[in-house]
């Protein structure tokens, strides 16, 4: 159990960086950016299985579909719609949006034999911290420290993609840690490399479809830094992270799991105020201590 708790925080930290790459890169677009994250993502997953060709099996046709439609739903649909959002409604809210998973997961992957009342500490804390952070990060933008613009349909078209977004990795949670209970030969690392190569061919498609150019990509100002952020992205928040979620996914349960998830915004929220060079207010650090009251909550009640 411990090893599947430290592996989703530390996941969480990893999926946090994924928050403030798009304001890293102004001069790449939505497209670009998940596209170059998942193609970075399904080569590291190739080499992978190179390194590891002895012992790595290869996923049977159904396995193989099964990947492809995981892979949209929890990574190159997923983060497009985060990517197009954080565009259109700056990074906090976005964030806010998307700190909900962990409440979703939690309610709709509640084991059997686990009571409600268990569960609700955790519930509560996680759910007021929000609360706490929502009402600080608005309370913040209308005095203009932070970075959000609300320009009519614009923001609010940004506050959709943000709510599918996270509809979509709801969905790829629950799914994902299903998919692993009934296949426990297949390894964590086997799994996610099926998943990057399936959103490798995904994120190539996406690009030649709908991507810059490649003289725009080559007339950047900074291409190394893009291509910096392309690799430490899909190695790191995209290849390493997944592992070590599905690793918490074979090992725990899809309620301590989500739970799990609120790590990513603390990380995300934190990576955002460094950018910003922001010092949080009280309400945020008091949210933040509710968020790791609420982690500790519910690992209690999953013992």
């Amino acid at each position: 159990m411990l090893k599947g708790i430290l592996a989703g925080l530390a996941a969480g930290a990893l999926w946090g960086l994924v928050f403030v790459v798009p304001r890293m890169t102004p001069g790449l677009s939505s497209v670009d950016l998940t596209a170059g994250r998942f193609v970075s993502y399904g080569l590291m997953s190739a080499l992978s299985m190179a390194f590891t060709w002895a012992s790595h099996k290869l996923p049977t046709a159904r396995q193989a579909v099964t990947a492809l439609g995981m892979s949209v739903l929890g990574a190159t649909g997923y983060y497009l719609l985060l990517a197009l959002a954080i565009g259109r409604a700056g990074t906090e809210v976005p964030t806010l949006i998307i700190g909900t998973i962990p409440l979703w997961v939690m309610l709709l992957g509640k084991p059997l034999g686990l009571k409600w009342s268990s569960l609700l500490p955790g519930l509560l804390l996680t759910a007021t911290g929000l609360l706490l952070m929502m009402n600080a990060t608005f309370t913040a933008h209308s005095a203009g420290a932070l970075a959000i613009e609300p320009d009519g349909t614009r923001f609010w078209s940004g506050v959709a993609l943000a709510t599918a977004a996270m509809l979509c990795w709801t969905a790829f949670a629950i799914l994902n840690a299903a998919w692993l209970k009934r296949h426990p030969e297949v390894s964590a690392t086997e799994w996610t490399n099926w998943l990057g190569m399936a959103t490798g061919v995904g994120a190539a498609l996406l690009w030649l479809l709908a991507g810059s150019e490649s003289k725009a990509m080559l007339a950047l100002e900074q291409p190394v830094q893009a291509v910096t952020i392309f690799i430490v992205t899909g190695v790191g928040s995209a290849w390493a992270a997944s592992i070590l979620w599905n690793i918490a996914s074979q090992r725990l349960s899809v309620s301590l799991c989500g739970q799990l998830i609120v790590s990513e915004t603390l990380f995300a929220l934190c990576y955002s105020f460094l950018w910003d060079q922001a010092w949080p207010g009280a309400l945020q650090l008091l949210a933040a201590v509710l968020f790791t009251l609420g982690i500790l909550a519910s690992i209690r009640a999953h013992r």
